[in-house]
């Protein structure tokens, strides 16, 4: 090789060797740099401002940061910031920055250095642990409507728990409020569940979510835990450590750092995952499981982690905040348990709410593949409310479907069970019989329920002492003590009562359901009972010897009634039922209950009618499950008879304190009460109060007719100031309230969050009383709605109703009829309507307000564009008033409805409002009936709504109409494609008036109501309605009441009826049809299935004569009702 080529070579590998050097350099400063981008994420979620200075300081110390790039990093914002920038300053140096940083962690013994460290790693060990342990229950957790499942629902938040959620037992709060919740909450996503409600609001530290037993808390728990593990949900969370109170009740004394690694033993150091940096969520789920009651006043405080206490005491001090004060907690519990923590600790309570009656149908929609099955699953339950309700509960409605089912598969609909007893019945015959062979013999009782027979009793002990002690989980040491075989429960009724639930704790059972546990208690007692000589309800120690059902059975009730939080209600109710022989039949072999004659269910409905008698005159809610057991014995004449008279409102004087109770009870069940409950007529003071605790829970009340006085007033308005109170409309019209009755109201109603319509029609609360009202109307935002009608508020009661309304923002509607507030009243409210805008209905009828207050009304129509409706009957309005609301409606585009019946516009006021209808498309319904229109009047109109395009109701009666008017209204309705309705009655527009009419109509396609009575009218006119109905196919109400049509007219009319397919109301009363003319028309039904009434009174028919009309229709259109 020459020397110029040994140089090339030389200088080639000069190269290579120096590039293989940079690329390697290159390489390793990448590497440093990437240990800093990977932990970037870390840095910003854990540095803590002291660790940040510590970090700071080395690197200036080894020379890595000059003090004007530490003040760069400090000057950068929020602590998150101060990390983005630091780790943005070291990527700008060589590798001896990165390696720095990565080596002052590495040696740091801080915990913030850890989590730096381990997080990732940690953190993904964990998640996929936990959803590993709870991916398993999905399908459990699951429905086949995803409507229903959890993700598509929300928590609502509430106001701290209610007094019925403390002291009453899951079913009987159910069943007070029919499962409806309070409109005014706020709902609540899981997603936002743990975040602040507004931009300047904290995180909550303690969240409390209620709900009763079966209705999804642990459901809840268990997505949230798939949905944070997946990344879905809450991820400002690092991590999320699940315990559930039945694994914590087999712990006596620990430390928060044990009971972290006994439960997640994976968690190396469990002090990082407590520690301030990282922010942890700890659930507890199931307070009301736990066998230990929390004490927040005794508890010996804790605040070190470390530290070994007892487990009550251990969860109090995390609750209280002495203990890991930075980690947020979530408890779940039923509510009665959950009141037990101090309000003051918790800082978002929210409740789970249950299945609705649509939610109910459309889970038996897709519960069941067929839809007969589905159908008569839901007519059941729609005909036995109690049943209904219950279905509130999510995991109830699950049972009840599944039971419902089973006995319809077994080919005996007729035995669909009508109480809670009953179903619980065949729900445990159903789970006995599951798996067993079926053959075309009947099965024997002895062959089917073998050892079922003493696993039912077993269980029934269980659950009874259970029930005594509050205990609902329980350990496989439990079940043997009472001499419960665990590979029994393992068997098909084994695994249908008994849930068992596993954890690294702990393994432990509970019942299906809280009231399964309540009902095969009651199974227990009333096997028991019948050969005891103790009192069952001492388990271990000695007690005065009781003999005899009746004797035991006495003493259930005893119990029951002297409970505070009503925990044996639905025991004694169960207790009760099963002397029913019809709910006891399907598990009568399995309980060995020998035979029953009837007596001791006669007895009992003879002493549970005792106990209703006597007690307290105040009805309370424990008394009013005294009449849930006469349902559940299915002695129903009390309850049947006080039903009848609530349907026909002839409850007055007959409110026995018997009857108050069972009242109190159809309160909660009868479909009578289930929109609206009408107590008009039928109450006075002493009856108010008796009932008082259970109208709590109405939510529409009427209180009409009753003579209520201002005591009265007292005692409601202690019912609407209530916490639980779900009254949403309270009707007290037509009573003897006067200003002191309006002023116990007003302090209702500044307190108040449900009531949104108040009727205050026929009293006499004066201006005094109205000024009360309009003081607490101007701080309540709920009332939506309030009539004052006849109250004789006046010109002083209306300026305070002004002043309301330049200030509330919440009343729509507000009906001030007949209350004298004159001109000057109507000016002050006019004035308040200039700049009120969320009024849409004002009723100032029969006030005298005359043209200047009418005036009024008009300029602030000019300004207002929300009013929908404005109602001035009957308040002496000429041609002047009419004149400045015409010109007001030419700029007004917000208004709907105008009454101005019942006043004295004549012919020019007309005119005027023909002008504004040509300008104006937005009002829509018209009622200009009894002033003084004449010919010429309607004539303008007419002439305008041919060309209007808004206008689609007008009523026109008793304005001296005669056939000229008709025939222009007549050609105007040829064009117009908006009115719907047209009212001409008491107009004597003749025969000639009603043909003109009739002709538009084989033309006109958007009338439906054509309102004729009392317009002299022949057969003529019949004849020709008839000759149009033969070709119009929209009109579905004639009313042709009091003319002449005749037996002619009649034959015309039932020719048109048998090809007209609109016509839905026919109105033929005293039109002197006869017999004919009246058999004319019932034979032309037998074609026409539309006609859903038709009235044919007064026609010259006789009794004898109605019933061969009536029974000749009634045969052949057999919804069509029929007026004769």
């Amino acid at each position: 090789m020459t020397e110029a080529g040994d140089l090339r070579a030389e200088y080639d590998c000069y190269i290579d060797l120096q590039s293989t050097s940079s690329s390697a350099a290159l390489q390793a400063r990448s590497e440093d740099l990437g240990w800093v981008q990977k932990h970037q994420n870390q840095l910003q979620r854990f540095l803590t401002k002291s660790f940040l200075e510590e970090i700071l300081t080395h690197l200036k110390k080894v020379d890595v940061l000059t003090l004007a790039e530490e003040s760069t990093i400090k000057e950068a914002g929020q602590l998150k910031d101060q990390a983005t920038m630091l780790t943005t300053v070291l990527a700008g140096k060589e590798s001896h920055g990165s390696d720095a940083l990565q080596g002052f962690i590495t040696s740091s013994s801080a915990q913030v250095s850890q989590l730096i460290l381990n997080y990732d790693s940690t953190v993904k060990k964990h998640k996929e642990v936990l959803l590993q342990q709870y991916e398993h229950y999905r399908e459990r957790d699951s429905v086949s409507c995803s409507k229903l499942n959890t993700c598509s629902r929300t928590l609502l938040l509430v106001d701290g728990l209610s007094d019925l959620q403390q002291k009453e037992h899951d079913l009987m709060q159910v069943g007070v409020t029919r499962g409806r919740k309070l409109n005014h909450l706020r709902q609540l996503g899981l997603a936002k569940l743990f975040e602040p409600l507004t931009r300047v609001s904290l995180p909550p530290r303690v969240s409390l979510t209620v709900g009763v037993s079966g209705i999804g808390k642990t459901t809840w728990v268990r997505h949230f835990i798939r949905q944070w593990s997946q990344g879905a949900v809450c991820s400002d969370f690092h991590f999320v450590l699940p315990f559930t109170f039945s694994e914590l009740n087999v712990l006596e004394k620990l430390s928060a750092d044990k009971l972290v690694k006994m439960a997640f033993p994976y968690l190396s150091d469990p002090s990082l995952v407590l520690s301030s940096p990282c922010r942890t969520l700890l659930i507890f789920d199931g307070l009301d499981e736990f066998r230990c009651r929390l004490n927040f006043s005794d508890a010996v405080p804790c605040n070190d982690p470390k530290k070994e206490v007892s487990i009550d005491d251990l969860i109090t001090n995390i609750i209280r905040g002495n203990l890991l004060p930075d980690v947020a907690v979530w408890v779940t519990s039923r509510p009665g348990v959950a009141s037990l923590i101090p309000g003051g600790l918790v800082d978002r309570v929210s409740e789970i709410p249950g299945f609705s009656p649509d939610d109910i149908q459309t889970f038996l929609n897709h519960h069941f593949s067929e839809k007969d099955v589905a159908n008569k699953i839901w007519a059941h339950l729609q005909a036995h409310k109690i049943l209904m309700v219950m279905c509130y509960i999510p995991c109830i409605c699950w049972m009840t479907a599944d039971t419902l089912l089973y006995i319809l598969q077994s080919g005996a609909q007729e035995n669909l069970p009508r109480t809670c007893t009953g179903l619980y019945a065949h729900f445990c015959c159903m789970k006995a019989e599951l798996g067993e062979p079926r053959g075309r013999e009947p099965i024997k009782t002895e062959q089917i329920h073998g050892n079922n027979r003493k696993l039912l009793g077993n269980l029934g002990r269980l659950a009874f002492y259970g029930l005594l002690k509050h205990k609902y989980t329980f350990s496989e040491q439990d079940l043997k003590a009472y001499g419960i075989d665990l590979q029994l429960t393992q068997s098909s009724l084994g695994t249908g009562v008994l849930i068992r639930l596993e954890s690294t704790i702990h393994t432990t059972y509970r019942f299906t359901h809280l009231t399964l546990q309540e009902f095969l208690a009651a199974t227990f007692y009333h096997v028991s009972s019948k050969r005891a000589i103790f009192d069952l309800f001492s388990e271990s120690t000695m007690s005065w010897p009781k003999i005899g059902f009746q004797n035991h059975f006495r003493s259930a009730f005893q119990h029951s009634q002297q409970a505070d939080d009503g925990h044996l209600d639905v025991f004694v109710r169960f207790l009760t039922g099963l002397l029913c022989p019809t709910a006891m039949k399907p598990v009568a072999g399995l309980l060995a209950a020998g035979k029953d004659d009837g007596n001791q269910k006669v007895w009992a409905a003879g002493f549970l009618q005792g106990l209703m008698s006597s007690g307290e005159a105040v009805v309370s809610l424990r008394t009013v499950n005294l009449a849930y057991c006469l349902h559940e014995l299915q002695q129903t004449e009390l309850l049947r008879s006080v039903e009848e008279d609530l349907r026909q409102e002839s409850l007055a004087g007959k409110l026995t304190r018997p009857h108050c109770v069972v009242l109190g009870f159809l309160l909660h069940v009868s479909p009578e009460c289930s929109d609206q409950t009408n107590l008009t007529g039928s109450l006075n003071y002493s009856t108010v109060k008796s009932l008082l605790p259970q109208l709590l829970y109405c939510s529409h009340l009427r209180l009409e007719n009753n003579s209520f006085k201002d005591d009265v007033m007292e005692l409601l308005g202690s019912l609407l100031s209530a916490k639980d109170c779900h009254i949403q409309k309270i009707s007290l019209a037509d009573n003897a309230i006067s200003n002191k009755g309006a002023k116990a109201l007003s302090r209702a109603l500044l307190v108040n969050r449900t009531l949104t319509c108040l009727n205050l029609r026929n009293n006499n609360i004066g201006s005094k009383g109205a000024k009360f009202l309009a003081e607490a109307l101007k701080m309540n935002q709920v009332l939506t709605s309030i009539n004052f009608q006849n109250n004789s508020i006046e010109e002083e009661g209306a300026q305070a109703l002004a002043e309301v309304l330049q200030c509330n923002r919440k009343l729509v509607s507000l009906n001030v009829r007949k209350n004298k507030i004159g001109a000057d009243g109507a000016k002050r409210i006019a004035e308040a309507l200039k700049t009120n805008r969320t009024l849409t209905k004002l009723i100032l009828c029969s006030n005298q307000l005359g043209d200047k207050g009418t005036a009024a009304l008009a300029e602030a129509l000019k300004l207002n564009q929300t009013l929908l409706s404005l109602q001035l009957q009957s308040n002496s309005i000429s041609n002047r008033g009419m004149t400045a609301l015409t010109k007001a409606l030419r700029f007004n585009r917000g208004l709907v409805t105008l009454n101005l019946r019942e006043n004295s516009i004549g012919i020019e006021g007309a005119k005027n409002m023909a002008q504004a209808l040509q300008e104006n498309n937005s009002l829509q319904n018209l009622d200009l009936t009894a002033n003084l229109l004449h010919d010429e009047g309607v004539q303008a109109i007419s002439a305008a709504i041919k060309f209007n395009q808004g206008l689609t109701s007008l009523h026109l009666q008793w304005n001296f109409i005669k056939s000229t008017a008709a025939k222009v209204l007549a050609n105007a309705l040829m064009s117009n494609a908006t009115i719907k309705l047209l009212d001409l009655q008491e107009n004597a527009i003749g025969n000639e008036g009603v043909i003109f009419l009739a002709e538009a109509l084989k033309v006109n396609t958007s009338l439906q109501t054509l309102c004729l009575q009392g317009v002299s009218s022949g057969t003529g006119g019949a004849v020709a309605l008839a000759e149009a109905l033969m070709k119009n196919q929209t009109l579905q109400t004639l009313d042709l009441r009091g003319n002449s049509v005749g037996m002619e007219g009649a034959k015309a009319l039932a020719n048109a009826l048998k090809c007209n397919r609109s016509l839905k109301s026919l109105n033929l009363q005293e039109n002197s049809l006869g017999m004919d003319g009246a058999i004319f028309i019932a034979t032309a039904l037998k074609g026409n299935h539309q006609l859903a009434y038709i009235n044919l009174q007064g026609n010259g028919i006789g009794e004898s004569g109605a019933k061969v009309i009536s029974d000749a229709i009634r045969a052949t259109a057999l919804s069509c009702v029929v007026d004769i």
